[in-house]
């Protein structure tokens, strides 16, 4: 068992850190709402910490699960400095692979390891430990930080060095983008055309048109239900750090930037933390 620090308990960090503390591992939680990082460690066998520093201290392995770069860059710079040599810091966070370039390059000259390790899954992925983790960083580390990350894993790639997770993540969203909107198509021809959605699904689903999204969204995009899921907020975030990455790498991304500009309509609609499957509201909108 390992002794590890979790900074960042919101809906997809909480029940990871979660899933550490049923593994056996010592766990110490940090969050910038004390209240949430004394309320998780209520409900568990571990502890809330005052700072990123002080979960960090003499800890072998420790997870982020943040917001953005800026929020990353804010916590991991002065973290390195008080993570003791041999450690290994796995983010966990979606963020650039620019950043976590710069991280694993300044966690080298700490002598700490370093992966990124973007989750793919959802909020029902973390809290049933079921989640799909894309990391980047060397093998050897890696090798160390996977039996931990099993704690809340179905499915752990390494998929080469640092930012490659990013990348690949990044990868993960502009397919999910393209799914969800022409799955979104999908539903509201099937409604225009005064077909039952049940029924179509039941047909579709079965040969080359299925896909998780349509398995397991249809039913609430065709009900107009999008309080739950991934927030458009979030994907937005997503897909503006793999739009950024295209155009510094010459990848064209046509139809992700026009879906980007559908979510910006879904937000001024009222749905910035509507479930991605909200694209269907845009349609169906009077």
């Amino acid at each position: 068992m390992a002794s590890a620090a979790f900074l960042g308990l919101g809906v997809m960090g909480y029940p990871m850190a979660g899933h550490l503390a049923l593994a056996g591992h010592e766990v110490r939680v940090w969050n910038r709402t004390a209240a949430k990082a004394q309320k998780w460690s209520a409900q568990h066998s571990g502890q809330a910490a005052a700072t990123p520093e002080e979960a960090a201290s003499g800890a072998d392995f420790v997870f982020m699960c943040l917001g953005d770069d800026p929020d990353v860059r804010a916590v991991a710079v002065p973290l390195l400095e008080a993570m003791k040599p041999g450690s290994i810091l796995v983010d966990h966070t979606t963020a650039s692979a620019q950043l976590a370039r710069e991280l694993h390059e300044l966690a080298q000259k700490r002598g700490i390891g370093f992966v990124d390790a973007p989750v793919s899954g959802g909020q029902a992925g973390a809290e049933n430990g079921k989640l799909s983790i894309m990391c980047g960083g060397e093998a050897d580390i890696f090798a160390q930080a996977e039996p931990v990350m099993q704690a809340y894993a179905k499915a752990i790639v390494h998929a080469g060095p640092a930012g490659a997770g990013q990348l690949t993540k990044m990868v993960n969203q502009i397919c999910i983008a393209g799914l969800v909107q022409g799955l979104s198509e999908g539903i509201h021809f099937a409604q225009a055309a005064g077909l039952d959605v049940e029924t179509v699904i039941s047909a579709v689903s079965k040969g080359a048109a299925q896909s998780w999204q349509m398995e397991n969204r249809w039913q609430t995009m065709d009900q107009g239900k999008f309080d739950f899921g991934f927030a458009v907020e979030w994907m937005r975030k997503d897909l503006r750090i793999a739009l950024e990455e295209a155009r510094a790498n010459g990848a064209r991304l046509p139809v992700t930037a026009i879906v980007d500009q559908f979510y910006a309509e879904v937000e001024a609609m009222g749905g910035k933390r509507w479930d991605t499957s909200s694209l269907v509201a845009r349609l169906n909108r009077e």
